[in-house]
């Protein structure tokens, strides 16, 4: 039987295992709407915490609303850490549009907590800089959310380490979440400041979204010495580089997701390790 063989790690008061599972995909198409089939994506989530995922990861942008609505059906707030996003509006053209505005924000956090169903949100965070709303502001309006019990914790998503510094001078920040994965290592320094305040770093599109570049013969070659697949290497990567990693790869397939967290017990070699990340 597959379970979920990762390390664990401090999310404020909670402790998760490392591997996590994105809950984005089981929407509609471009992230809008339903998905075709909404049972099989309840069955998904279901299957996820039974496999031993207990950190799941969405957003209100994420249907716009379908996929917190379906976490709560699925009835699994109560076995794993949910983490929800505010900060993005959506269009029927599956635009992401940033919208910062302090009252939005608290909106959407009230909105949220009353779609997932919970008494307050595990974990919310900042989906993006709005550069048109002082970050400063925005951040405040995390923090009193969390001053109010409104949510639990408060984290950060695609920032630069100027963005996470501001963050943290006005709330404590336990999660960033940015882009990153074995070909993709744009925001190590990000990452870095993460490892010296003990914060959790959430790679989103930790496989690249299928595209992992001029790392694919060294994905390639430690994938056959495991029986795997490169994507599950790239997840083992992840896992290996760094103890404060927490990737949240995302599927609306049981098979899939079953192959994700099998990742989980995947060791690399030194060998493979430094090929990986020396590419």
């Amino acid at each position: 039987m597959v379970t979920n063989e990762s390390s664990t790690f401090d999310i404020g008061d909670e402790t998760v295992h490392r591997l996590g599972y994105g809950a984005m995909r089981i929407t509609g198409e471009n992230i809008i709407g339903r998905p075709d089939d909404e049972d099989e994506a309840r069955q998904v989530l279901r299957r996820a915490v039974d496999i031993g995922v207990d950190f799941v990861d969405t957003a209100d942008s994420y249907g716009p609303g379908v996929s917190e609505r379906l976490i709560r059906e699925s009835g699994i707030t109560e076995d794993a850490l949910v983490a929800t996003k505010a900060g993005l509006l959506r269009n029927s053209d599956g635009d992401w549009l940033r919208h910062g505005d302090p009252d939005y924000v608290r909106n959407q956090a009230l909105v949220s907590r009353d779609r997932l169903g919970v008494d307050s949100i595990d974990l919310l965070q900042y989906h993006a800089p709005d550069e048109d709303v002082p970050y400063e502001d925005t951040i405040t309006a995390f923090a009193e959310l969390k001053d109010e019990g409104i949510v639990d914790n408060v984290g950060v998503s695609n920032v630069d380490v100027d963005h996470l510094e501001t963050a943290r001078d006005h709330v404590d920040v336990v999660t960033v979440q940015n882009q990153y994965n074995v070909g993709n290592r744009e925001h190590e320094d990000v990452l870095q400041a993460c490892e010296e305040y003990g914060i959790g770093f959430m790679p989103y599109f930790p496989v690249g979204a299928g595209d992992l570049g001029s790392v694919g013969n060294a994905l390639d070659d430690a994938a056959a010495a495991h029986d795997a697949t490169r994507y599950q290497i790239a997840l083992a990567w992840l896992l290996a580089h760094s103890d404060v990693t927490l990737p949240i790869p995302g599927t609306s397939s049981i098979d899939h997701l079953e192959e994700n967290v099998a990742a989980s017990g995947i060791e690399l070699t030194d060998d493979e390790y430094a090929r990986l990340t020396d590419h």
